[in-house]
């Protein structure tokens, strides 16, 4: 698959690089020479150095072959502006970085497919509904929701006091007869080692777990895991940025308490005026003392999204040790996934993940109509569409060759989850959750074609 960046920025560089290992061919085009140096020695790739709007250097990156044109420069008229050439000079596919999420919210109204636009995406825009889902599955550490909630994934770190440690998959399962939830991968405490679960795998204490359920199956986790949801009332956000902005005034929106402190004076002005409903606060927030004075310690959550990653880790967990229970930071080191649950801040998002995760869906083979990389683990998760002509139609589960390295998760079928075991009839139309490794992906694409 032939496919052109434009834009070496953070997120440009990090979709080049996620990418190249997956032996795609890569343009990636940006003017400023230092921004390409790294990823032409380091990558797999062609680097071009050029304006991705200038028509030659489309040209000489080969437009006309492209099956895919992403441009996500920090400039939202220059990726618009390369997608409508792109389009016009013969690429087939075209996405586009935006800022301004009205353009998101009148997507369909507007029809920017007819501008040659295919699909927008914005990174803070995504970054805000990932932390609204996680607040609102509270005790979890990571979610993801498929067709609007018709399943969702969930991760959660197992204490001893869970119900479930020590047993197998299939003596869990038994403990609730109607199965609404299936274990879908497992990472071992103090490994970076990504097991697919089978029956007869066991759960253990401090393991990182991920499930795929029902709307009904979350209250059966909750029980499972002894976790307790705690709904939201009082959150304090630290940081004025775009994600800090959106996930104010939604959350203010739903009736949850919101204290956001910005450090930069003007910028606190103007958001005190366009958040009518959130209480803005002019000031450090790592200074203990303010936080204390905003009462710290009545806070349900604390998000920290300004633009320094120290400075969110290290204010999350300064709120950890006031006794907010949920803490979010905002990180731009992938490395840092690695120490969120050892350092005690329940989730770390990442704003590349999150915008790679978003676009990784058009490279896949078969109808994908929506995946996410699960955080710090080896293993993706992907909705397919079934069409009558693919080679898991009207099979039974158990009759599927499905690889050891994989695991279905659920079905989608008229718009409801089903959890399903091997009597499960797939069909056309049906939506399929699979958990696969890296190295089975391939084969369980060729499911779907």
């Amino acid at each position: 698959m032939k496919i052109i960046i434009a834009g070496a920025g953070e997120v440009g560089f990090h979709l080049a690089k996620l990418l190249s290992y997956e032996s795609q061919d890569i343009t990636l085009i940006d003017p400023v020479k230092e921004n390409l140096h790294y990823a032409d020695t380091h990558l797999d790739i062609r680097a071009l150095r050029g304006d991705a709007t200038s028509i030659r250097i489309l040209r000489d990156a080969r437009i006309n072959q492209a099956d895919l044109v992403i441009s996500v420069t920090s400039s939202e008229t220059t990726n618009i502006t390369v997608c409508v050439l792109a389009k016009q000079l013969g690429a087939k596919r075209t996405i586009a970085r935006i800022t301004n999420t009205e353009f998101i919210e009148f997507q369909n109204e507007l029809g920017f497919e007819q501008f040659g636009i295919d699909e927008l995406i914005s990174p803070e825009s995504l970054a805000s509904k990932e932390i609204e889902l996680l607040l609102n599955q509270s005790a979890f550490n990571d979610s993801y929701e498929f067709e609007d909630g018709a399943l969702t994934m969930v991760g959660v770190s197992l204490q001893r006091t869970a119900q479930f440690v020590g047993k197998t998959v299939q003596e869990a399962g038994d403990i609730f007869p109607e199965i609404h939830f299936m274990p879908i991968a497992i990472q071992r405490f103090g490994t970076q080692y990504t097991l697919i679960p089978r029956g007869d795998t066991q759960f253990k204490e401090g393991d990182q777990v991920y499930f795929i359920t029902t709307s009904d199956g979350v209250d059966e986790l909750y029980k499972l895991t002894g976790k307790t949801k705690q709904i939201m009332k009082n959150v304090m956000i630290l940081g004025g940025s775009n994600i800090g902005k959106q996930t104010a005034k939604h959350l203010s929106a739903n009736g949850v308490n919101v204290k956001l402190i910005e450090q930069n004076a003007e910028k606190a002005f103007d958001l005190a005026d366009e958040l009518s409903e959130t209480l803005v606060i002019n000031g450090d927030g790592r200074n203990v003392e303010l936080l204390d004075e905003e009462s710290i310690h009545e806070m349900d959550a604390f998000i920290a999204v300004t633009g320094n990653s120290e400075t969110n880790i290290l204010s999350c967990l300064m709120a950890r040790s006031k006794s907010v229970n949920k803490t979010i930071s905002l990180v731009e080191n992938m490395d840092y996934f690695q120490l969120s649950h050892s350092i005690g801040i329940d989730t770390l998002i990442n704003k590349k993940l999150l915008a790679a995760n978003n676009i990784f869906r058009f490279i896949r083979k078969g109808d994908v109509v929506a995946m996410t990389k699960l955080n710090n683990m080896n293993a993706e998760l992907l909705e397919f569409i079934v069409k009558s002509s693919s080679s898991i139609c009207n099979k039974l589960i158990k009759d599927v060759d499905i690889p050891r390295s994989a695991i279905i998760g659920g079905v989608i079928r008229d718009g409801i989850g089903n959890i399903v075991l091997g009597s499960f009839r797939v069909q056309a139309g049906d939506r399929v959750v699979v958990c696969s490794l890296p190295r089975s992906i391939n084969k369980v694409e060729k499911l779907f074609l």
